[in-house]
C-alpha cells in the first residue's frame, strides 16, 4: 500500500513525484518504458559525427520499425533509442495522426525543445471570450505562484520583456540574439506597435543557482546536443532533476517496464483504490494500491487508461458521467514556415551552438477579433550564417573547396505554433474489438485540422512575408510542411478541466469531478491549447495539484 501512485515518469510526472515525496508521501512511479538513468544511460551524448556508423542517418533496417517517429524532427541516429517503435504500442488512425512517444523513464523530457513560456489571462480566458470549448476554472493569478515555484527549481533563461501577452517569470540571464534577429526586431519595432521580437525563454542553466547545484546540475555548455541527454544537466529533464530529487527523499519507488492497464474503483468508498499493472516482459498483472493517484501517462495514454477503467459505477470510463472523456482533443501545429536570406551584416558570423532561438509572441486577435479565424499563433525565429556550398567536387578539389570555403549569406526562418480549436469531433476512443499484445483495447484516434487553422496558416504566411520584406530580406519562401496532426507533439485534451461536471471531467484542482482522489495534470487536462508552449504549464499545474492533494489527505478529505 502506497500513499500515492504516479502513472508515468515524464515532464509532469517528475513534478508530481517531487512534490508528493517531499511532503512525506510514499510514492510509486510506474513507467511503461525501460529505466534510463541520468548520464549513465545517454549512449550518444559525447559522440562525434564520425563516430556514428551511418553519420546520423538511421538505416532502413531500423527506421522501418519507426515509421511514425521517423517523420518527427528529433529522429536520427543519436536519438532513435529514446523513441517508441510503432509495434510497441499500436493505435488506429481514423485520420492520419503521428503519435510521437518516448520509451523510457523521463519520457519526452529528454527530447523536448525546452521552450518555457508562461500562459497569460488572454490564454486562460480565451474560450470564454471567443465562445469555443468551455471556460477554464482558473485564471493566471491562480497559477502564477506555481509558475515561479517551478521556474526557480528547473532554471529558465530569459529576459523580462514586460508583455501582457507573455508574463515575465523567474529568469536566469538570457541567451543572446543573433545580429540578424536584432535587425528584424528593430524593423518590427519601428513598423508595428503590437509586435515584439524577443529571445525565447528556455529551460537552460545560464547561471546555475544553489538549488541547481544541489540537483547535481551545472551550466549549459552550448553544445546543442540536448536530445541525446545532457550529461551536465544543463537543461531540465525529469531524469536530471525531479526524479533524482524525489529519490533522495527515500519515499519514491520506481517501477519501469510496467504498463498501467486500468484504475480500480471502489464502489463502497466511491474512490479509486489502486491500479492494475502489466509487466512488459512477463505479461503478468499485479495490483498496486494507494490513497491518491496521479494520471500523467501523456495526454493520449491518460485518456486510454481512464477509458479502460470501467466499473459498475463508470461503465464508460472512470469519472465519465458527462460522456466527454476522450473528446475535445487538440494540439499545436507547426505546419507554416517562412524562410529568407539577407545580403547585409557581412561583417558578422555565427559562433558556438546556442541551444535556443528567438520568439514572437502572439499578436493576432488579442484585444479584439480582427481576423476571419479564432485565436492566433506564436512564432519561433532562428537564423545563422553558413558557408558557400562545397559543390559536387570530390577528392583533391573537394579538400581545396573545404579549405577555402567562404562565408555565405545570412539565412533566417520563422515557424508558427498555432492554436487549434478543441472540437467534440476531435476525439480518441477504444476500439470495441481489437486489442494490443497486452490485452488493452487499441486506441482509435480521430483528430484533424479544420478551416480555422487553414486560415491561420495563410495569415501567418502573409504577415511574415510582409515583415521579412520590410526587413530587406530576399528569396522569401512560404512552406506548408503538411505534417499530420500530432507530428510536432503538444497533444492536449480529452480530460479537460472546467467548472461544470456536465461539460468537463476535472475541477480547478485537476481532480476528477466524480472520483476525487484521482488527479490528471498532463496534457490531457487542458481545456484549450493556447498558442504558448505547454510544458511549463503542465509542471505548474502538477505542483499546484500535488500540494492540494497532500493538504486534502492530511485533512482526511481524500
Amino acid at each position: 500500500m502506497y500513499d500515492a501512485i504516479v502513472i508515468g515518469s515524464g515532464m509532469s510526472d517528475g513534478w508530481a513525484a517531487k512534490e508528493l515525496t517531499e511532503k512525506g508521501l510514499k510514492t510509486l512511479m510506474i513507467e511503461s518504458g525501460r529505466n534510463v538513468k541520468h548520464i549513465k544511460d545517454y549512449p550518444t551524448t559525447n559522440m562525434f559525427p564520425w563516430e556514428f556508423a551511418h553519420r546520423g542517418t538511421v538505416p532502413y533496417s531500423i527506421s522501418k520499425e519507426y515509421k511514425i517517429p521517423s517523420r518527427n524532427y528529433v529522429f536520427d541516429e543519436s536519438t532513435v533509442h529514446f523513441l517508441k517503435k510503432d509495434a510497441v504500442q499500436e493505435y488506429i488512425q481514423e485520420k492520419p495522426y503521428d503519435w510521437i512517444r518516448g520509451n523510457q523513464v523521463g519520457g519526452r523530457s529528454l527530447l523536448w525543445a525546452r521552450h518555457t513560456q508562461r500562459w497569460s489571462d488572454f490564454d486562460f480566458t480565451g474560450p470564454l471570450r471567443d465562445g469555443f470549448a468551455v471556460d477554464w476554472p482558473m485564471r493566471y493569478a491562480d497559477i502564477a505562484p506555481w509558475y515561479s515555484h517551478v521556474e526557480k527549481f528547473i532554471g529558465i533563461a530569459g529576459n523580462r520583456d514586460g508583455l501582457a501577452t507573455l508574463p515575465d517569470g523567474e529568469f536566469l540571464p538570457p541567451f543572446e540574439m543573433t545580429c540578424l534577429v536584432e535587425h528584424l526586431r528593430d524593423v518590427v519595432g519601428r513598423n508595428y506597435k503590437d509586435r515584439n521580437v524577443i529571445i525565447a525563454r528556455v529551460a537552460h542553466l545560464t547561471k546555475p543557482q544553489p538549488i541547481h547545484i544541489q540537483q547535481g546540475r551545472v551550466k549549459c555548455q552550448n553544445r546543442d546536443l540536448c536530445a541525446r541527454g545532457c550529461p551536465f544537466g544543463g537543461y531540465f529533464s525529469s531524469n536530471s532533476s525531479t526524479i533524482p530529487w524525489a529519490q533522495k527523499t527515500g519515499n519514491l519507488t520506481l517501477l519501469a517496464e510496467s504498463l498501467v492497464h486500468s484504475i480500480i474503483y471502489d464502489e463502497q468508498t466511491k474512490k479509486a483504490k489502486g491500479v492494475n499493472v502489466i509487466d512488459i516482459n512477463t505479461k503478468k498483472t499485479t495490483t498496486y494500491y494507494a490513497r491518491v493517484i496521479f494520471v500523467n501517462a501523456s495526454a493520449l495514454n491518460s485518456n486510454l487508461i481512464l477509458l479502460s477503467s470501467i466499473s459498475a459505477r463508470f461503465p464508460n470510463g472512470l469519472g465519465n458521467d458527462s460522456g466527454l472523456l476522450g473528446k475535445y482533443v487538440g494540439s499545436h501545429n507547426y505546419r507554416g514556415k517562412v524562410t529568407a536570406e539577407y545580403d547585409g551584416l557581412k561583417e558578422f558570423g555565427t559562433q558556438g551552438r546556442r541551444p535556443t532561438m528567438s520568439f514572437m509572441p502572439r499578436f493576432r486577435n488579442i484585444y479584439t477579433q480582427e481576423t476571419d479565424f479564432l485565436r492566433g499563433y506564436n512564432t519561433v525565429i532562428g537564423s545563422q550564417r553558413g558557408h558557400t556550398d562545397y559543390g559536387n567536387d570530390y577528392g583533391e578539389n573537394l579538400k581545396a573547396n573545404i579549405d577555402n570555403k567562404m562565408p555565405g549569406k545570412w539565412k533566417i526562418f520563422a515557424q508558427m505554433m498555432g492554436e487549434t480549436i478543441p472540437k467534440i469531433t476531435n476525439k480518441v476512443s477504444l476500439d470495441p474489438i481489437k486489442k494490443d499484445k497486452y490485452g488493452l483495447p487499441l486506441l482509435r484516434v480521430n483528430v484533424s485540422y479544420d478551416e480555422n487553422y487553414e486560415k491561420m496558416i495563410l495569415d501567418f504566411f502573409g504577415q511574415f512575408t510582409d515583415m521579412f520584406t520590410k526587413a530587406g530580406f530576399t528569396n522569401i519562401e512560404s512552406i506548408d510542411t503538411k505534417h499530420n496532426p500530432g507530428n510536432e507533439n503538444h497533444e492536449m485534451g480529452g480530460v479537460r478541466m472546467g467548472k461544470d461536471p456536465e461539460t468537463s471531467l476535472l475541477n480547478q484542482w485537476n481532480q476528477l469531478h466524480h472520483c476525487k482522489n484521482v488527479f490528471v495534470t498532463d496534457g490531457a487536462c487542458m481545456t484549450s491549447t493556447s498558442s504558448q508552449n505547454p510544458s511549463l504549464t503542465y509542471m505548474a499545474l502538477t505542483a499546484r495539484a500535488a500540494n492540494y492533494a497532500v493538504s486534502e489527505l492530511k485533512n482526511n478529505n481524500l
